[in-house]
């Protein structure tokens, strides 16, 4: 008898639990009490990003147009230079031979244009008084107006050489720094070959391409003020821009439009990537205060309360951040919505809302 009680006793416990556990599992969730705000369809700017490089101010190539072997190269990358200063040498050898023999040849072209002057004078007097004839003084006259012009070719030429032979020393033509050495000491310097590149120690500007839709939508200008972003400079303010040259018309091939944008503030690092927004107009969104949004186990979510006022969680994709302390809502929501403000942790789904203000 008292193992069919003890059974008995356990069967009945078994089945009040059971039923414990069912009025459980059916009973309604508690209620939650939260600030309520408003999801809303607003008018926000449309924004394209437009990506660029960092250049500076001014860049130059530097050659020669002396052909002989490089004797010294005087800087490395990364030096700061002054207008003026000598950063490669070249072998002057040649560029002074090429002078001499210039000057050899003005001095052969003088010679001649003296004994051309002093016999066009001889035929003057000899024609004035008759023991000469008209054509022998002409004959006097062009041989004297050819000297004269070969005096001048010869006094060019070796003007020209000159100016060679002065290139022996490769110079800096505004002050700055040496942004990349493409020469050593026993190269071959030709005309037309970079040795040296240089660019402005100060000045920087973002130089952009605009997709021609773009372009015409923003209505660009020179003189316009732009935001720009570094991105190697990740956690700095945005750098105050100003568009200061642009193409008049698009490239035929990728048809886009050449943007300047002048960078304000401090030295920056030539070929860092850069970013711009311009405005297209306008657009709707949803748009939640910024207290809504709720990250949990990677999702952004929403808790809103809905028509029977029981709360409900939605996943949304945010954009960017509006004027007002307002998130922008992509997806997840329609507007009109009631959303939970700063709910710290999401309600169990069903839960009433008790609203305590706005």
């Amino acid at each position: 008898m008292k193992l069919a009680e003890t059974a008995v006793v356990i069967l009945a416990l078994a089945t009040l639990a059971c039923g414990r556990t069912s009025e459980q599992a059916g009973a309604a969730p508690g209620a939650v009490a939260a600030r309520l705000g408003k999801a809303e369809l607003v008018q926000v700017p449309n924004r394209v990003e437009l990506y660029g490089s960092v250049e500076a101010d001014r860049e130059a190539a530097l050659s020669s147009r002396v052909m002989a072997t490089v004797t010294a190269v005087k800087v490395k990358a990364g030096d700061a230079v002054r207008a003026g200063q000598v950063l490669v040498e070249i072998d002057p050898q040649t560029a002074r031979g090429q002078e001499a023999q210039a000057r050899g040849a003005l001095a052969q072209a003088q010679a001649a244009l003296a004994l051309a002057t002093r016999n066009h004078e001889r035929f003057k007097v000899l024609a004035a008084k008759g023991a000469a004839a008209e054509v022998e003084l002409d004959l006097a006259r062009m041989q004297f107006e050819q000297a004269q012009g070969a005096v001048e070719q010869a006094q060019g030429a070796v003007e020209a050489a000159a100016s060679v032979a002065r290139e022996s020393n490769v110079v800096a033509p505004f002050a700055g720094r040496v942004a990349a050495k493409l020469v050593e000491v026993g190269d071959l310097a030709a005309p037309g070959r970079p040795l040296v590149m240089l660019e402005s120690a100060t000045g920087r500007r973002l130089t952009l391409t605009v997709p021609e839709s773009v372009f015409a939508a923003a209505g660009l200008k020179v003189g316009a003020a732009l935001p720009v972003a570094i991105d190697a400079l990740a956690g700095s303010a945005a750098i105050a821009g100003t568009v200061e040259e642009m193409a008049p018309g698009a490239d035929p091939s990728s048809h886009t439009f050449q943007l300047k944008v002048r960078l304000e503030g401090g030295d920056i690092a030539t070929g860092l990537a850069g970013r711009t927004w311009v405005t297209t107009g306008s657009r709707s969104a949803v748009a939640v205060p910024a207290g809504a949004v709720v990250a949990s186990g990677g999702v952004t979510m929403v808790a809103i309360r809905d028509a029977s006022g029981r709360a409900r969680t939605r996943a949304v994709i945010t954009g960017e951040r509006l004027p007002g302390g307002r998130v922008e809502v992509l997806s997840g929501l329609a507007g009109g919505e009631d959303v939970l403000l700063e709910p710290g942790v999401l309600p169990p789904d069903g839960a009433t809302v008790q609203e305590t203000g706005r």
